[in-house]
């Protein structure tokens, strides 16, 4: 997969890194941004019962 991704992308190595760089911040941004926060009241990390 990473293979597939590294030969899509246009440009020498340097310009590569780059744009691999800037993709995963952009998904790292999502996750953040959007997914966590829509998974996180189904968590059950609200829940705790130490000491009961």
């Amino acid at each position: 997969m990473y293979v597939a991704l590294w030969h899509l992308l246009p440009g020498p190595t340097w310009l590569k890194s780059l744009q691999a760089l800037a993709l995963l911040g952009l998904v790292v941004w999502a996750l953040l941004g959007w997914v966590f926060p829509a998974v996180e009241p189904h968590l059950p990390f609200d829940r705790i019962t130490v000491g009961e």
